[in-house]
């Protein structure tokens, strides 16, 4: 028995096309994409979003974090694989995100303890 939707039958992903898309798109494309996606979620929970009153509706410091942290690491691992084109644009990304942590803390982390610091060293403002 098979599965219908109100518009026909329910539609399986073909993997074998999305396999082949993939092998299409360069590691160094793929590397950037993330990043970029990492850093355009850490700016909305930073309260960076774009739309007014958006700000705030959607700021988690504590998302944040994890966020920021994870687009450090990402950048630190991939720092010898993406050129310096790449890379330069997207550490100065991490940083402005490291910076507006910082200043929407209440509470600051001490130098070298922010969201992704282990991996640049310390953020000053």
């Amino acid at each position: 028995m098979s599965e219908t939707s109100p518009s026909g039958p329910a539609e399986q992903p073909d993997f074998d096309e999305m396999a082949r898309d993939i092998a299409e798109v360069p590691a160094v494309e793929v590397i950037v994409t993330v990043a970029v996606n990492l850093m355009s979620a850490a700016a909305v929970k930073l309260g960076l979003a774009p739309h007014e009153g958006a700000g705030d509706k959607y700021k988690d410091l504590d998302e944040a974090r994890k966020l920021v942290t994870a687009l450090a690491g990402l950048l630190d691992a991939s720092a010898t694989e993406i050129s310096s084109f790449h890379a330069a644009p997207l550490r100065d990304g991490l940083k402005s995100l490291q910076l507006a942590f910082r200043e929407a803390s209440i509470v600051p982390d001490e130098p070298g303890q922010g969201p992704g610091e282990k991996y640049t060293g310390p953020v000053y403002g």
